[in-house]
């Protein structure tokens, strides 16, 4: 709720990465965080894992009943939730971290090159007191590459990341997020740097696990294609703000925001026949700086339906169907 992380460089700049972002993920869907590159997806993304503190608001989790029991009633409010931004005993935060975990979008640089396979997943066990003994650890890592689809598994144990393709990478990068049983999953452009052959078989593996542990995802992309296939419901981003949020094939097939319909209309053409037809993009110029945010709208400089209000006041995030909200004057009162 509200959350916000602000960098502060020198000589005295800020940048709201992040900016009042408002947001639920239920357990068993797919939310997605789409937006352009410097949009402040991922540093939300990171915010979430506490890779990184909030500058300001909360971030509610509701942890399983086995963690939830080993947490002092204190840390947590009257209907369960753990409000991760606050400060949390190193004690409980483990904890907690084990529930929330990431997938990052480099499968070549995500895994440590000197690691085998077999110590890369052993790792999170250890840390995090899973398995009482050699024997057991190992077979949670056969369990845990079966899974992903690496089979047979102790042909991969031994081998180290370079001996592996970038899509095999990235399905040990998911056993390893796996293995912990998470509730939570950032999935951060898992499939962005792969070749498009294998990202059909990534995200078909997503909504495997998903199916298999009815966990929740946070998926960050740009791309709104993939979005649209795997995600129920979609939040795009700009410049730190949500400018439009509702389930997927709303959002996809009656865009209430410029800057969706302008996504949308960037999408490449599939149909060979219509490649070469001229396709309007609704809109102009470049993104701003994080650091220099135009007053009003954020998205005003760019809109070719801009009004004086947008100029002037920041749109509030309004609820135009069930379900469905956009952040527009076109749509709200002023």
């Amino acid at each position: 709720r509200s959350l916000k992380e602000i960098f502060t460089f020198k000589p005295r700049r800020y940048v709201r990465a992040v900016d009042g972002v408002d947001f639920d993920i239920r357990l068993g869907e797919v939310f997605c965080l789409v937006g352009e590159s410097g949009c402040g997806k991922t540093t939300t993304g990171r915010l979430i894992t506490r890779l990184i503190e909030p500058t300001g608001g909360s971030m509610l989790y509701k942890p399983s009943a086995e963690v939830a029991a080993k947490i002092p009633k204190e840390l947590m409010d009257k209907d369960g939730y753990v409000d991760l931004a606050q400060k949390l005993p190193k004690k409980i935060s483990k904890l907690l971290r084990r529930e929330i975990q990431i997938v990052f979008q480099d499968p070549f640089g995500s895994l440590n090159p000197r690691m085998r396979v077999y110590d890369i997943l052993k790792e999170p066990l250890v840390v995090h007191g899973f398995g009482s003994t050699e024997e057991e650890r190992r077979e949670i890592i056969y369990r845990a590459l079966s899974e992903v689809k690496l089979i047979p598994p102790e042909e991969f144990m031994d081998r180290y990341p370079h001996m592996l393709s970038g899509g095999q990478r990235q399905r040990v990068a998911f056993a390893r997020a796996m293995i912990l049983r998470p509730t939570l999953v950032v999935a951060d452009e898992p499939v962005s740097m792969l070749d498009v052959s294998i990202r059909a078989e990534i995200l078909q593996l997503m909504l495997d696990l998903q199916a298999s542990r009815n966990l929740a995802y946070l998926f960050i992309t740009h791309d709104l294609a993939v979005a649209s296939y795997l995600c129920t419901r979609i939040a795009v981003m700009y410049l730190g703000k949500i400018v439009e949020m509702g389930p997927s094939d709303v959002v996809i097939n009656d865009p209430q925001h410029p800057y969706t319909k302008a996504l949308l209309a960037a999408v490449p053409e599939p149909d060979p026949s219509n490649r070469l037809k001229t396709r309007n993009v609704p809109i102009k110029g470049e993104v701003p700086s994080a650091a220099e945010i135009p007053p009003g709208c954020r998205f005003h400089p760019r809109c070719l339906y801009a009004m004086d209000v947008c100029k002037r006041k920041e749109p509030p995030l309004i609820e135009v169907k069930p379900d469905h909200y956009v952040a527009c004057w076109l749509h709200a009162k002023h």
